[in-house]
Order: C-alpha cells, then sequence, then structure tokens
C-alpha cells in the first residue's frame, strides 16, 4: 500500500479504491483518491476531480474513474468525516 492509502473504499472490476484522510491543503479539505490495478495507478483528488498521477490507465479508464469518484465522493467524504471523528476521539 503506498502512503497516504489509508481507508479501503472499494473493489470493482480488478480495480481497487483506497483514499486518504481529509488534508488540508492551502486553507482547503482535500481527500485523494487513489485507484490501482496491478502496478496501474491513478490518483484523483476530491473536490476538484483532479488526476495528479497516472500510470498504466487508458483515457477511457480515467474517464470511467473519473465518473465513479463523482457518483461516490458524497459518501467518501461523508466515511473520511466519520474516520477523523474517531481519531479524534482515540486521541
Amino acid at each position: 500500500m503506498m502512503p497516504g492509502m489509508k481507508y479501503y473504499y472499494s473493489a470493482v472490476d480488478g480495480i481497487v479504491l483506497h483514499h486518504s484522510g481529509i488534508m488540508e491543503t492551502n486553507f482547503m479539505e482535500e481527500i485523494t483518491l487513489y485507484f490501482t490495478r496491478g502496478d496501474d495507478l491513478a490518483e484523483v483528488v476530491l473536490p476538484h476531480y483532479c488526476f495528479t498521477k497516472v500510470r498504466g490507465f487508458s483515457e477511457d479508464d480515467l474517464f470511467e474513474l473519473e465518473e465513479y469518484a463523482r457518483n461516490n465522493a458524497p459518501l467518501i467524504w461523508e466515511l473520511a468525516l466519520e474516520y477523523r471523528a474517531a481519531d479524534k476521539n482515540n486521541n
């Protein structure tokens, strides 16, 4: 698992999605999504849906991954907020 890949979210058609916790960058909260398939990797930053790293995925794959990210972002944000609250309660 790569650094930042903190939380498992899903596995669909051989593509696994992990996500980071909520990070503050330039006074904005962001979550990085990590799509992996074997050695292939695509990192997407929410809420911008900006790919920051891509290796091995086709343009068609990236279109589908972005669509998946957009469709699942509300639940991923909700989970990340719950994880953050749990982490604060455990410290």
